[in-house]
C-alpha cells in the first residue's frame, strides 16, 4: 500500500518508541519522511531502518524546545522534498512524580516547554508550510492522560490536557483551507522508553490496568496514527482518538 506515495512527513520525537514505529510505516507507505529528533544519533538509527527505496528519508537534529530549531525542521523538510504535507507531533518528556504542592518548579517549566511548547511551535510552522503545499494532515501525540488524571503528575497531566484543547482549536481554524488536526491519546505502551525504567513487577502491574491485560505496542499506535493522517480518515478533524486497551472505558 502506497497511499502516502509523494507526500513529505514530519515525524519528532522519531528516533524510538512510537516516532520510530510512525516514520517507519510512513515511509513503507510511500512517503517521504524527516525522522526528527533531539539526538541525532537516534534519527539516524530510524532511518537506517528505513530502505533508501522507501521514500529516501532524512535525519534531522531538533529541539522542540526551541522554535528556531522547530522552524529549521519544517525548512529542512521543505527544502530536502519540496513541500510539506504530513506531521506527527510526538516529542514528549515525562517528569518526576510527586504531589502538586510539592512538585519541582524547573521540572513544571521544561515538562511544559517540550510537551505543549513545543507542540504549539510545530503547528505554527508546519500550518504555514502545508498552506504553501495545498493542504495536509496533521497528529498531536497526547495520552489517555489528556482524558483521565494521574497521581503524582500534575505536570505531565496538563500538557497532555492541554494538547486536545489546542488541537480542535487549530482543527477548527484550517478545517476549511484543506489541513487536518487531530490527537491520539496511547496508554501504556511498550517502549524502551517505558521498559527499562521499570522493573517486570511494575510492568505486569501497569498492563493489568488495561481491560485487554497488556501493554500496547508502538506499531498499534502507528497504525492509528496512519489512519488519522490517510485520506481514509477525510472526515475527521479536531477530534482525539484513544488507542488505549480499554482502560478508559473503566
Amino acid at each position: 500500500m502506497k497511499d502516502f506515495k509523494d507526500k513529505v512527513a514530519i515525524v519528532t520525537g522519531a528516533g524510538s518508541g512510537i516516532g520510530a514505529a510512525i516514520a517507519i510505516e510512513l515511509a513503507a507507505r510511500g512517503a517521504h519522511v524527516v525522522a526528527a529528533d533531539i539526538d541525532m544519533a537516534s534519527a539516524v538509527r530510524t532511518v537506517t531502518q528505513i530502505s533508501d527505496t522507501l521514500g529516501n528519508p532524512r535525519p534531522c537534529q531538533v529541539d522542540v524546545v526551541d522554535p528556531r530549531s522547530v522552524e529549521q525542521m519544517v525548512a529542512f523538510a521543505v527544502e530536502t522534498f519540496g513541500g510539506l504535507h504530513l506531521a506527527v507531533n510526538n516529542a514528549g518528556i515525562g517528569g518526576p512524580s510527586e504531589t502538586t504542592a510539592n512538585y519541582p518548579l524547573e521540572d513544571w517549566q521544561k515538562i511544559i516547554d517540550v510537551n505543549l511548547n513545543g507542540v504549539f511551535y510545530g503547528l505554527k510552522y508546519e500550518i504555514a508550510a502545508m498552506l504553501k503545499s495545498g493542504g495536509g494532515s496533521i497528529v498531536n501525540m497526547s495520552s489517555i492522560l489528556g482524558a483521565v488524571g494521574w497521581e503524582n503528575a500534575c505536570a505531565y497531566v496538563s500538557t497532555k490536557h492541554a494538547l486536545i484543547g489546542l488541537t480542535k482549536t487549530a482543527a477548527m481554524e484550517y478545517a476549511g483551507r484543506n489541513i487536518r488536526i487531530n490527537a491520539v491519546g496511547p496508554a501504556f505502551i511498550d517502549t524502551p522508553l517505558l521498559t527499562k525504567n521499570l522493573d517486570a513487577e511494575t510492568v505486569g502491574q501497569l498492563a493489568a490496568l488495561h481491560p485487554i491485560g497488556r501493554l500496547g505496542t508502538a506499531e498499534e499506535v502507528s497504525a492509528l496514527t496512519c489512519f488519522l493522517l490517510s485520506a481514509n480518515a477525510s472526515f475527521i478533524t479536531g477530534s482525539y482518538h484513544l488507542v488505549d486497551g480499554g482502560y478508559t472505558a473503566k
